[in-house]
Protein backbone atom coordinates (compact mmCIF):
# COMPACT_ATOMS: atom_id res chain seq x y z
CA UNK A 1 0.00 0.00 0.00
CA UNK A 2 1.50 3.47 -0.61
CA UNK A 3 0.21 7.03 -0.06
CA UNK A 4 0.15 9.67 -2.25
CA UNK A 5 2.20 12.54 -1.39
CA UNK A 6 -0.75 14.77 -0.45
CA UNK A 7 -1.99 11.76 1.19
CA UNK A 8 1.13 11.35 3.33
CA UNK A 9 1.19 15.02 4.49
CA UNK A 10 -2.58 14.98 5.39
CA UNK A 11 -1.76 12.17 7.97
CA UNK A 12 1.46 14.20 9.69
CA UNK A 13 1.02 17.66 9.04
CA UNK A 14 0.71 19.95 11.78
CA UNK A 15 -2.48 21.66 11.00
CA UNK A 16 -1.32 24.59 12.80
CA UNK A 17 -1.78 28.09 10.65
CA UNK A 18 1.66 29.09 12.36
CA UNK A 19 4.32 26.86 10.72
CA UNK A 20 4.33 28.51 7.45
CA UNK A 21 4.76 32.24 9.03
CA UNK A 22 8.63 32.48 7.85
CA UNK A 23 9.70 32.75 3.73
CA UNK A 24 10.98 29.81 2.30
CA UNK A 25 14.60 30.67 1.43
CA UNK A 26 17.55 28.62 -0.12
CA UNK A 27 18.75 26.17 3.08
CA UNK A 28 22.74 26.40 1.54
CA UNK A 29 22.37 30.33 2.30
CA UNK A 30 23.56 31.41 5.90
CA UNK A 31 22.58 34.22 8.05
CA UNK A 32 25.65 35.15 9.84
CA UNK A 33 24.68 38.63 10.65
CA UNK A 34 28.36 39.46 9.94
CA UNK A 35 29.62 37.31 12.76
CA UNK A 36 32.72 35.48 11.73
CA UNK A 37 31.85 33.18 14.33
CA UNK A 38 28.22 32.63 13.92
CA UNK A 39 29.31 29.61 11.99
CA UNK A 40 30.74 27.42 14.78
CA UNK A 41 27.44 27.66 16.29
CA UNK A 42 26.24 25.41 13.07
CA UNK A 43 28.60 22.93 13.48
CA UNK A 44 28.66 22.16 17.40
CA UNK A 45 24.88 22.03 17.35
CA UNK A 46 23.85 18.04 16.88
CA UNK A 47 20.34 17.75 14.41
CA UNK A 48 17.41 16.80 16.27
CA UNK A 49 15.15 15.07 14.32
CA UNK A 50 12.34 17.14 15.86
CA UNK A 51 13.58 19.50 13.66
CA UNK A 52 13.78 17.39 10.47
CA UNK A 53 10.51 16.62 10.69
CA UNK A 54 9.15 19.68 11.27
CA UNK A 55 10.95 21.00 8.20
CA UNK A 56 9.50 18.64 6.37
CA UNK A 57 5.75 19.33 7.72
CA UNK A 58 6.49 22.53 7.00
CA UNK A 59 7.48 21.73 3.45
CA UNK A 60 11.16 23.19 3.93
CA UNK A 61 13.22 20.09 2.43
CA UNK A 62 15.64 20.06 -0.09
CA UNK A 63 16.73 16.72 -2.44
CA UNK A 64 20.03 16.16 -3.45
CA UNK A 65 20.77 15.56 -7.04
CA UNK A 66 22.35 11.95 -5.31
CA UNK A 67 19.33 11.68 -3.15
CA UNK A 68 16.65 11.38 -6.02
CA UNK A 69 19.32 9.04 -7.78
CA UNK A 70 19.70 6.63 -5.49
CA UNK A 71 15.89 6.48 -4.28
CA UNK A 72 15.59 5.68 -7.56
CA UNK A 73 17.92 3.00 -7.49
CA UNK A 74 16.63 1.42 -4.67
CA UNK A 75 13.26 2.00 -5.70
CA UNK A 76 11.87 4.06 -3.21
CA UNK A 77 9.37 6.48 -3.15
CA UNK A 78 9.78 9.94 -1.30
CA UNK A 79 6.32 8.61 0.87
CA UNK A 80 8.44 5.79 2.13
CA UNK A 81 11.93 7.71 2.71
CA UNK A 82 9.81 10.68 4.92
CA UNK A 83 7.57 7.54 6.63
CA UNK A 84 10.78 6.60 7.58
CA UNK A 85 11.93 9.49 9.46
CA UNK A 86 8.86 10.34 11.01
CA UNK A 87 8.83 7.09 12.49
CA UNK A 88 12.92 6.83 12.42
CA UNK A 89 15.86 7.05 14.62
CA UNK A 90 18.82 9.20 14.72
CA UNK A 91 21.90 6.26 14.70
CA UNK A 92 24.80 8.50 13.86
CA UNK A 93 25.24 12.11 13.91
CA UNK A 94 27.92 14.15 11.90
CA UNK A 95 28.00 17.66 13.91
CA UNK A 96 30.99 18.71 12.12
CA UNK A 97 30.19 18.27 8.50
CA UNK A 98 29.70 21.13 6.38
CA UNK A 99 28.21 23.10 5.13
CA UNK A 100 25.46 21.76 8.09
CA UNK A 101 26.01 19.48 10.67
CA UNK A 102 24.08 15.91 9.56
CA UNK A 103 22.93 12.82 10.84
CA UNK A 104 22.24 9.03 9.49
CA UNK A 105 18.37 8.42 9.99
CA UNK A 106 17.48 4.82 10.52
CA UNK A 107 13.71 3.65 9.51
CA UNK A 108 11.26 1.17 8.13
CA UNK A 109 9.40 1.59 4.70
CA UNK A 110 5.44 0.73 4.80
CA UNK A 111 6.26 -3.06 4.13
CA UNK A 112 8.91 -3.08 6.92
CA UNK A 113 11.93 -2.96 5.02
CA UNK A 114 14.98 -1.04 6.91
CA UNK A 115 16.11 2.54 5.19
CA UNK A 116 18.50 5.04 5.91
CA UNK A 117 18.45 8.26 5.30
CA UNK A 118 21.28 11.23 5.64
CA UNK A 119 20.19 15.00 6.51
CA UNK A 120 21.40 18.28 7.28
CA UNK A 121 19.79 20.45 8.85
CA UNK A 122 20.47 24.61 8.74
CA UNK A 123 19.49 25.77 11.92
CA UNK A 124 19.67 29.81 10.89
CA UNK A 125 16.89 29.06 8.60
CA UNK A 126 14.96 25.93 9.54
CA UNK A 127 15.52 23.81 6.49
CA UNK A 128 16.31 20.09 5.98
CA UNK A 129 18.13 18.26 3.24
CA UNK A 130 18.13 14.95 2.13
CA UNK A 131 21.64 13.98 1.30
CA UNK A 132 21.43 9.87 0.45
CA UNK A 133 19.19 7.45 0.73
CA UNK A 134 19.96 3.62 0.47
CA UNK A 135 18.51 0.48 1.62
CA UNK A 136 21.32 -0.78 4.28
CA UNK A 137 22.70 -4.23 3.36
CA UNK A 138 23.31 -6.77 6.68
CA UNK A 139 26.79 -7.12 6.46
CA UNK A 140 27.81 -3.92 6.92
CA UNK A 141 25.09 -3.89 9.70
CA UNK A 142 24.38 -4.94 13.09
CA UNK A 143 20.29 -4.99 13.24
CA UNK A 144 20.82 -1.98 11.00
CA UNK A 145 21.86 0.61 13.58
CA UNK A 146 25.26 -0.50 14.68
CA UNK A 147 28.19 -0.27 11.90
CA UNK A 148 30.05 -3.84 11.75
CA UNK A 149 33.83 -3.91 12.14
CA UNK A 150 35.48 -3.94 9.24
CA UNK A 151 37.14 -7.00 10.11
CA UNK A 152 33.90 -8.46 10.85
CA UNK A 153 32.11 -7.82 7.58
CA UNK A 154 30.30 -10.57 6.30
Amino acid sequence: MSLSMYHFFLLFQNFDQNCKTEEPRNPYEQNINNDPYAHKLQEELPVNLEDIINAIRRDRIRITDHADEEAQADRLSFDEILMTVFQGEIIEEYPSDRPYPSCLIYGKTFRDDPVHSVWAYNQENHWAVLITVYRPDQKYWINWRTRRPKDAII
